[in-house]
């Protein structure tokens, strides 16, 4: 966000002190001033509000249940709380998770027990609420004490306890697209009442694309951006002329990307690298790859889900494949950033190209399958060492062959337990170098299973 004092630029000759319901005044952010006042207001949550969508039928009902408002920041989850309140004719009590706990949570239900009036507690950042917190605020819902409208930029799923999350309903706000905050800038600069259209600076397209751009997806940001950068012009610039893109950028500084370290959108862009990737894309993977540096993601922890992914996605059908993320992620750990992302891309591209196969992942977890059901079964004689005259008596190692001594180096010994019988737990699919370990393994499974081959045991 820029800088607050860059908001108090403006003389207040050329601000209104006419605000939306008389709580903004003349020197509040632009994106106070600016909070829609009614649904038709609202940019950008058309699934939500449009003509007979399930949340504005429920505020034209005048019905109101307790609600979970999930989305990005600035995707208007506090404006939403506030109209569909004042659509309910209800008393609106804003607390903010990060501040309040359990005894300020008490101190609004006694309130609500006071007034013959519905009473909505608005509960922004919902997912700060400890476990305790939230059962505390569980009876009062239950009872209809309070409506419960909470605000949460965090999966519900995972941050609100099921009690709770049960007796809500949830709607899920989308990211706000280019397009809506075109609209949003273009109508702030416009207003000459709440906005910025006293100040007669003409915003061009390209300018209102950049601010857009910067805001990335947040409009509390883009309306913050404006102001700024609108400051940042009537101090340079001759009156008259357009909001420059320099003045754009000095407002905007470094854009920071939407990311977190352990929340959902952390999850997301990881899941969309692992997927791009499966899926033979590298753009795509490059793509999300860069999202994560960018954004401040741990390097270390890209190189290390690269990785996994080596062995998990491309493993037998590429060997070379492991051997490229593992030197990427010791590069990455020696040299740093930002000269590791070389290293990472080159990783990231080789292993969006190279052949596919998880064989190996699954043949592992079959035979952890077979381990969980059928316990320790005991390891075939032939297999032991036997390092002691008792041991050799008792038939360790007997029938042993060693199979360099072999033509073909193949045995048809059964080296399994007898009790798994001969399980394929190892499958190659037949792609790039794995279809010659395919036809190999086709051909030694045959020879097992016959009992036939040029040297060895009978494994029958």
């Amino acid at each position: 966000m820029p800088p607050e004092d860059s908001l108090n630029l403006f003389p207040p000759e050329m601000l209104d002190s006419a605000d939306a319901g008389g709580k903004a005044g003349a020197h509040a952010p632009l994106a106070e001033r600016m909070r829609p006042r009614s649904l038709d207001e609202v940019i950008g949550q058309d699934q939500l509000l449009g003509a007979g969508a399930a949340l504005r039928s429920l505020a034209e009902s005048g019905s109101l249940p307790s609600l979970i408002l999930w989305g990005p920041p600035g995707c208007g989850k506090t404006t939403l709380a506030r109209l569909l309140a004042a659509h309910a004719n209800a008393h609106f009590e804003p607390l903010s998770a990060v501040m309040a706990g359990v005894k300020e949570i008490r101190e609004v239900v006694q309130r609500a027990r006071r007034i013959d009036r519905r009473t909505v507690l608005f509960l922004d950042e919902l997912h700060r609420l400890n476990r305790a917190q939230q059962d505390s605020l569980l009876p009062h819902v239950e009872a209809g004490t309070v409506t419960l409208l909470g605000a949460t930029t965090e999966n519900p799923s995972f941050e609100v306890n099921a009690p709770l999350l049960s007796r809500c309903r949830v709607f899920t706000l989308s990211r706000l697209d280019g397009d809506a905050l075109a609209a949003l800038i273009h109508r702030a600069a416009l207003d000459e009442i709440r906005g910025l259209g006293k100040l007669g600076i003409p915003i061009g397209d390209e300018s209102v694309a950049a601010i857009a751009h910067a805001a990335d997806g947040d409009a509390r940001r883009a309306l913050g951006l404006l102001e700024a950068a609108c400051a940042v012009h009537l101090r340079t610039a001759q009156p008259g002329s357009p909001l420059s893109l320099g003045a754009v950028e000095e407002a905007a500084g470094q854009r920071l990307l939407l990311h977190d370290r352990d929340r959902e959108e952390h999850y997301n862009v990881v899941s969309a690298l692992i997927k791009s990737l499966r899926a033979s894309d590298p753009d795509a993977a490059l793509y999300y790859a860069a999202r994560m540096l960018e954004a401040g993601e741990d390097p270390l922890f890209v190189a290390r889900r690269l990785v996994i992914f080596a062995s998990e996605d491309v493993g037998n059908a590429d060997p070379r494949a492991l051997e490229v993320a593992t030197s990427a992620y010791l590069a990455v750990e020696r040299i740093g950033m930002p000269e590791g992302r070389i290293p990472l891309g080159q990783a990231v591209t080789f292993l969006a190209c190279a052949p596919k196969s998880n064989a190996s992942y699954l043949g592992i977890n079959r035979a952890l399958a077979a381990v969980r059901e059928h316990g320790s079964l005991p390891v075939p004689l032939h297999l032991r060492n036997a390092p002691t005259g008792l041991m050799k008596g008792m038939g360790y190692g007997r029938d042993y062959v060693y199979p360099h001594n072999t033509p073909g180096q193949i045995v048809t010994a059964q080296n399994l337990p007898e009790e798994l019988g001969r399980p394929a737990f190892y499958e190659p699919n037949g792609e790039g170098a794995e279809a010659e370990t395919a036809r190999r393994l086709a051909e030694w499974r045959q020879q097992r299973k016959s009992g036939k081959s040029s040297g060895g045991i009978d494994g029958s």
